[in-house]
């Protein structure tokens, strides 16, 4: 029989556990929490943290510190679009690779030495480089497919929107916004569960790209990618004209012309 007023144990992951640093369990738990939401809302500053999370930013900096310490999460210089004002840019805290693999799935380096087996097989180089472009894009057609129907069920204006919350689904903590000082919209994946896989194999972000293309039937172009360093993988999507749509029967034939990842 329980206690009453017992306090129960928390169930974490041990990867989580073990990447996070040790300390009283309230405090652990707390720093969980921070990560987890610069995680899904990508770099944030110690103010934004602390109203998300209903905390005083004196507690917020706090955590950071010791997520920092700990190699969790470093800080860097919020960038800014557009002209830039006044005073000191804001400093926001992104999460090290080190950070990721606490949430990472284990299938990101399974999924390296798939590909590094398909490009050996087709004879490496070119040949290579250029099965593995096929493999994702084979990957990214059936993704289409999957997402196509939740995007047949909404107007154009809000395909961007849907698209996000089906990417979300998948575990990319994905984000629809306007695009500062422009009429698009950039598409924000705050997490890769296979960033690792796609900084050795720009082929899959290349893939990535032409199906977002395919399903918002307009040309959209990647400004950054957690693959190259970034702390998003951000996408630029022009506004359409409503009632404009892609033909259904180009989704499972991604274009070929469009180019590859920033570095």
């Amino acid at each position: 029989m329980k206690n009453v007023g017992e306090r129960q144990p928390t169930v974490t992951s041990p990867v989580a556990a073990a990447a996070l640093p040790a300390g009283p369990e309230e405090q652990q738990g707390t720093r969980r929490r921070v990560a987890r939401s610069i995680l899904d809302h990508g770099p944030s500053t110690a103010a934004e943290l602390a109203t998300r999370l209903e905390l005083t930013q004196a507690a917020v900096r706090r955590h950071l510190d010791a997520l920092v310490a700990e190699g969790i999460v470093e800080p860097r210089e919020k960038r800014v679009y557009g002209s830039r004002g006044r005073g000191r840019p804001a400093k926001v805290f992104a999460l090290t690779d080190g950070g990721r693999d606490a949430f990472d799935q284990s299938y990101d380096e399974l999924a390296v030495e798939a590909m590094r087996w398909i490009a050996r097989g087709a004879g490496g180089g070119k040949l290579g480089e250029a099965a593995v472009l096929a493999f994702a894009r084979a990957r990214a057609a059936a993704l289409a497919e999957k997402y196509g129907a939740a995007l047949d069920r909404v107007p154009p204006e809000q395909r961007t929107a849907a698209l996000a919350e089906e990417l979300s689904r998948d575990g990319y903590a994905a984000t629809a916004r306007s695009a500062p000082g422009s009429a698009g919209e950039q598409l924000c994946q705050h997490h890769c569960p296979v960033a690792h896989a796609a900084e050795r194999f720009p082929q899959l972000c290349e893939a990535e790209t032409e199906i977002f293309s395919t399903l918002l039937g307009t040309h959209v172009q990647r400004l950054a990618t957690i693959a190259h360093g970034d702390g998003v993988c951000t996408t630029y999507v022009p506004r359409k004209p409503h009632g404009t749509r892609a033909p259904r029967a180009s989704r499972t034939a991604p274009s070929r012309t469009a180019g590859r990842n920033p570095a």
